[in-house]
């Protein structure tokens, strides 16, 4: 009984012997197998992370739904239009100021109201001045004089200079030739002087009155020439590099429906309105028959060459105030937001200077839904490269 006892004990303890060393023997076979495969697969976790840190994912039925769309980056010609308003003034090179350098009375007016048209020697007043009837008596009395010299060479030639002296003086005084032609025929000095225009135009300003008393240098009429005009636009100081002479520009007013002037930009002024932060541009324009009036308003269009640059569409740049982002097309509904520097804006194109080469593709329109899916996943910009 013993015996047969002992017999069912070792039996027990060879069996309880065997599970523990299989038991033993498979928990290591497992964990010698698993080594390798758990070396091998935490880069590839790591590789995989990173990517879709820099990335964010748009499905296409998503992309089609919130309407994206995709631009490719490349190299053409753009062209600036600067688009700005004007306003037609006088040609200041063209306007007269008629006055005297005598004191007199204004006793006959032929220009009687503003607005006159006058060609150039037409008469405007006449005026009487007591000194100026002097002054012809005095050349009356040197020519009276003259005339009655007999005598020497010497004396003669005295005489002339002094004749000559008096002419000067009403010359001075604005007195034509004709005038003091008549002066010598007639023997009488002329009682009142006629004005005449310098200049071909209208009668912008009319300080003359009939009876008016006139003093040196006092102004009576202001005439335009308006055969040519100027237009003076504004141009934004952000612009004002784009800006300089010779470049030329159409210029449209409403009051000539369809009608397109061409001209040249002959002037640009050198100082900046602080309250409107624009400086003033000068264009000429023929106006031969006068139906371009001063005060008119025009819309001028000026047409910039910019030469070849990389460009994508302003709409797919998303400009935070700090810095300028984009998202470029990675594929498979894959998009990489991007930094970018932007240089000129010209018709819809903006000029990107480092951040994207020619042959990408980026998101050109619903750029800001994808920022916003990007800031929701947290993704950051990458800087970009120069192209």
């Amino acid at each position: 009984m013993k015996k047969r006892n002992l017999v069912i004990v070792l039996g027990l303890i060879l069996i309880a012997g065997g599970i523990f060393y299989f038991y033993k023997s498979g928990v290591l076979f497992k964990q010698k197998s698993a080594e390798p495969v758990k070396t091998e697969a935490v880069p590839a976790a790591e590789v995989t992370e990173e990517q879709e840190a820099q990335t964010v994912e748009i499905s296409p039925e998503k992309q089609q739904l919130i309407g994206v769309k995709i631009a490719e980056a490349s190299v053409k010609p753009l062209q600036k239009v600067i688009r700005t308003v004007g306003r037609i003034e006088y040609d200041e090179r063209r306007l007269a100021t008629v006055n005297t350098k005598f004191e007199g009375w204004i006793e006959k007016l032929y220009i009687d109201y503003t607005g006159k048209y006058v060609k150039k020697g037409d008469p405007l007043a006449e005026i009487y001045s007591p000194e100026l009837v002097a002054t012809q008596q005095e050349f009356l009395n040197v020519l009276k004089w003259k005339s009655g010299v007999k005598g020497g060479e010497m004396l003669s030639k005295d005489a002339d200079a002094l004749l000559e002296a008096a002419k000067q003086r009403l010359r001075l005084w604005d007195i034509s030739e004709g005038q003091i032609k008549k002066i010598e025929e007639t023997g009488k000095p002329i009682r009142t002087l006629t004005i005449y225009s310098p200049v071909s135009g209208y009668v912008v300003q009319k300080a003359a009155l009939l009876g008016m008393r006139v003093m040196p240098g006092e102004k009576l009429f202001d005439i335009a020439d308006i055969s040519t005009v100027w237009v003076v636009s504004d141009i934004y100081e952000y612009e004002l590099p784009l800006i300089r002479q010779g470049q030329t520009a159409k210029i449209t007013l409403s009051y000539f429906p369809g009608k397109k002037f061409s001209a040249m930009i002959d002037y640009v002024y050198p100082s900046l309105a602080g309250e409107t932060r624009t400086a003033k541009v000068r264009f000429t324009i023929s106006n031969p028959g006068g139906q371009l009036k001063p005060q008119m308003f025009t819309n001028v269009e000026i047409k910039i060459d910019m030469g070849r640059r990389l460009s994508i569409p302003e709409d797919a740049v998303i400009d935070t105030g700090v810095r300028q982002i984009i998202y470029v097309d990675k594929g498979e509904g894959y998009f990489e937001p991007r930094e970018v520097m932007t240089g000129i804006k010209a018709e819809g194109m903006v000029e990107i200077i480092k951040g994207v080469k020619a042959g990408e593709k980026v998101a050109s329109s619903a750029t800001f839904l994808i920022d916003s899916e990007s800031q929701l996943k947290g993704v950051k910009p990458l800087e970009g490269h120069k192209h």
